[in-house]
């Protein structure tokens, strides 16, 4: 299947060393699992009338709970709920060598960001580089704000 006209920008500007940080959504390599729901929960955070559900995969977990740095491939995902359905979902997704698609001043080490709508598509009014900016303090937690609800939930098997 050929790739979206957007996709095709993107990886071009890619091979040619283009920088690709701008103040806008962009297409990037963030995928989201086929079912996001599968994940593993292991965090809720709650901000009046919306609950944000965080989950990853068993590997991610297993990993954070030996102290070890999650793997290329995990998804962390928040899942974004407004009267109990689902708003949106911000996938945090880890390849090997990812980071290189940014800036140095401007990575999370190799996680990238992006918004996908309920029915899974892109959502291009979010804004990836505002995730980048807050995550980037999280630089000893894996750039994850919850990541010590993680580590806990690999411990305990409890939701936080």
């Amino acid at each position: 299947m050929p790739l979206p006209a957007r996709d095709l920008v993107f990886y071009a500007a890619l091979s040619l060393g283009a920088a690709v940080d701008a103040a806008c959504a962009e297409p990037n390599r963030v995928t989201l699992p086929a079912d996001p729901e599968a994940l593993t929960h292991f965090a809720t955070v709650t901000r009046g009338e919306i609950t944000e559900r965080m989950a990853t995969t068993p590997e991610a977990i297993a990993a954070a709970g030996r102290g070890e740095p999650l793997p290329d491939g995990t998804h962390v995902i928040l899942i974004d709920r407004r009267q109990g359905a689902v708003h949106r979902y911000l996938v945090m997704q880890k390849g090997e060598g990812w980071g290189e698609d940014h800036a140095e001043a401007d990575r999370t080490g190799d996680w990238r960001f992006q918004w996908f709508r309920p029915d899974g598509s892109i959502n291009m009014e979010e804004d990836t580089a505002r995730c980048r900016s807050c995550h980037s303090s999280r630089d000893d937690r894996s750039f994850m704000f919850t990541f010590r609800d993680l580590q806990t939930f690999a411990r305990t098997g409890e939701v936080r």
